[in-house]
């Protein structure tokens, strides 16, 4: 209650009016005088007993009853008798609480009668003041009650409300922005939110409230800090600060920098999971005072609720974290740079939203430098969206790539990939397609194990689908007992790009696989040229339409330029007892002989390259190297050597009538200009030239 002036200090005669009426005191009504120019406010004995006063304890200045009676009333109470005196009235009421002497607070009616002089000026107020408690609890308390129960039901329903948006949340800033969404925390009447997570020891703030509400030095705090978020992380209990004025006495360092954002109260509330702090929250209010009973019980209940959906949030990101912390550990770390070609891949996590581990997969990529100048491409994908299906598809991936490099043919790499997966101790299956692609020549030999077709750019941009024999996914031939793998051959031309990824760039939910692939097919046409370009359009294209499966691709360009200063040597690895392999082998000599412009005697150079890789499989123990090259210096030469371990010499000798053997070094004398072998280590090389045309 404000001080009205003392600038005459003289009382009027009548002062105090009504001391100690006894009829008022039987009511328990007390009496006041108040002089608005000498600025004292005089008390009967049951007003003393009203505010919970002596005589000794009170000096007469109005403004010290704020022992009794709390800041936020006084501003009230003064607000009613100011403008009761500004527009005219001759008297006013109000209901206001006072704190009494034991803490607790009851509730108090003042009527008021505004004495005037002739020239209207309000000289002095002369009223009653009375205990309301009873009278409120009989009968406005049943409005007042009636009021809170309707707003706590508004609060309640806010909170359910809040409580079913916060189930869908699924990281800590989704958690932040349902609370700052229109129908969260702004419907409980709160200006702003605050937030802290409790990390290692510390307090680290996630959200700040408004724009420019930042506190300097407040990003990270000590729990021991005096500031409130930190109070109630160590106490555990919610903290309600009423009034600016119990701000700025509980928190003097936080309260200068918040006095622009004009709070007049706060809540600040302890989030606790599971029996242990995770967080805190503020609550600032800019337009209320105090916070009833219900109000305290409905927003520590809002508490709880978030504190379960903030764990559950962090619970979730940290298996996001570990999940794509597996998957980038199971794929390729680098990948190697291949001559003559352009490489570019990429891969696309799944974006299910919402279950723990579905943005981690079985899809994979990897490229295999191979002897003899040649690649292997590989793209595949594990049943399943776990880490469980991560971890198949690292191993698989690592001994399909040890396969490779062993110089095993294409077929028998998936074969030997898919017998590892079935003897793996795990139910999943895995569709995969190995492209083995010889640069030099443009040769792709391409398996397929039940993955979609590759795809082939033109260098004038036209894309096409490659329809290539398959077999079964790998780890089913157990099961159906067929590890046949067709080899398909297709021809790589300057320029050209191959296109390898798994199902997840091609399927949408209810369209037809054939529509996806030709929609893909489309946009590769479309987009950029260069692969790296290209990769980041299709995966911005899978980003945008979604979906929850992951993504694995590949793109291979032969460059035209670079293929040429390859053209010189070719090599390639054969396996003993490999039937493939030797047939590969074959196929790589024909290409080569025809790239290289000497067709006139391809047929030639095939038969005596397939005698001397026979023998050398046939007489030795080991496997055969086999090395194609081409030699300058005047005449043109193309050399064919074959590389075994054995360091026993050929002899050439004549075959009987009836003999089967003995005409091969015979054969590839006749037909090569020269011939002859040379010692390698612990083995040899027997090789062989011919004279080839202008280039």
């Amino acid at each position: 209650m404000a001080d009205r002036g003392a600038s005459a200090p003289s009382l009027p005669d009548d002062w105090p009016a009504h001391p100690d009426h006894p009829i008022l005191a039987l009511n328990r009504m007390g009496t006041f005088d108040w002089d608005l120019d000498a600025g004292l406010f005089h008390m009967d004995a049951q007003a003393y007993e009203v505010f919970d006063l002596t005589p000794e304890e009170y000096d007469g200045r109005p403004e010290n009853l704020a022992a009794r009676v709390p800041p936020a009333e006084s501003s009230r109470l003064d607000a009613v008798v100011s403008r009761a005196i500004k527009d005219g009235s001759e008297n006013y009421g109000a209901y206001f609480r006072i704190r009494c002497r034991d803490g607790t607070s009851r509730w108090t009616h003042t009527q008021g009668y505004i004495r005037r002089d002739g020239t209207g000026r309000p000289r002095r107020v002369v009223g009653i003041v009375r205990d309301a408690t009873q009278e409120l609890e009989d009968s406005e308390a049943r409005s007042l009650r009636d009021a809170q129960g309707q707003a706590l039901r508004r609060q309640t329903g806010v909170v359910q409300a809040v409580t079913a948006a916060l189930a869908h949340a699924s990281s800590v800033q989704e958690v932040i922005d349902v609370l700052k969404d229109t129908h969260g925390i702004p419907n409980l009447g709160a200006t702003s939110l605050v937030m802290g997570l409790v990390e290692a020891g510390r307090i680290r703030l996630v959200a700040e409230g408004p724009a420019g509400s930042f506190v300097p030095g407040t990003r990270i705090t000590r729990i021991d800090e005096p500031y409130p978020m930190s109070e109630v992380v160590r106490t555990l209990s919610p903290c309600f600060i009423e009034s600016p004025e119990a701000f700025a006495e509980g928190y003097p360092v936080l309260w200068p920098h918040i006095t622009s954002l004009h709070i007049t109260s706060a809540a600040y509330l302890p989030l606790i999971a599971q029996a242990r702090p995770i967080g805190a929250m503020g609550l600032l209010y800019s337009d209320r005072l105090g916070f009833s009973a219900e109000e305290r019980a409905v927003l520590v209940a809002l508490g709880s609720s978030i504190a379960q959906s903030l764990q559950r949030a962090m619970l979730f990101e940290q298996e996001k974290d570990l999940a794509q912390g597996l998957q980038q550990a199971m794929l390729p770390r680098t990948i190697p740079s291949v001559p003559g070609a352009d490489v570019a891949v990429r891969y696309r996590s799944a974006s299910a939203g919402g279950s723990l581990g579905r943005d981690i997969g079985g899809d994979w990529y990897d490229l295999i430098p191979l002897p003899g100048g040649r690649v292997g491409a590989v793209i595949g994908d594990v049943q399943g969206h776990d880490t469980h299906a991560a971890a198949v598809m690292g191993q698989l991936r690592i001994v399909l790539r040890a396969y490779a490099a062993e110089g095993h043919a294409p077929a028998t790499v998936m074969a030997r990939a898919s017998v590892f997966l079935d003897e793996l101790d795990t139910d999943r299956f895995a569709t995969c397609l190995y492209a083995e692609a010889d640069l030099a020549t443009g040769v792709v030999q391409v398996v397929r194990a039940g993955h979609i077709d590759p795809l082939v750019r033109a260098a004038d941009g036209d894309c096409r689908r490659v329809p290539v024999e398959g077999g079964l996914p790998l780890g089913l031939s157990a099961e159906f007992g067929s590890l046949e793998y067709p080899v398909s051959t297709l021809e790589l031309d300057p320029g050209e790009t191959l296109l390898l990824c798994t199902d997840g760039l091609v399927e949408q939910p209810g369209k037809d696989l054939g529509d996806g692939i030709q929609a893909l097919i489309e946009q590769v046409a479309s987009g950029p040229e260069d692969v790296r370009a290209l990769a980041d359009r299709l995966i911005e294209i899978a980003d945008e339409r979604g979906g929850d499966d992951d993504v694995a691709l590949l793109l291979l360009r032969r460059r035209g330029s670079d293929t040429a200063q390859a053209v010189g040597r070719l090599q390639q690895h054969v396996a003993s007892g490999d039937p493939e392999a030797l047939a590969l082998a074959r196929h790589m000599v024909r290409a080569a002989v025809l790239a290289w412009g000497a067709q006139d005697r391809a047929d030639e150079i095939e038969l005596v390259a397939d005698e001397l890789i026979t023998n050398a499989l046939m007489h030795t123990e080991g496997p055969a190297i086999v090395t194609l090259r081409v030699l300058g210096g005047g005449e043109r030469r193309l050399r064919v050597e074959v590389e075994d371990s054995s360091s026993a010499l050929p002899r050439r000798r004549e075959a009987g009538e009836d003999g089967v053997s003995g005409r091969g070094l015979l054969l590839v004398d006749r037909i090569s200009d020269v011939w002859g072998v040379e010692a390698r280590g612990g083995g040899k090389a027997v090789w062989c030239e011919f004279r080839m045309g202008a280039p």
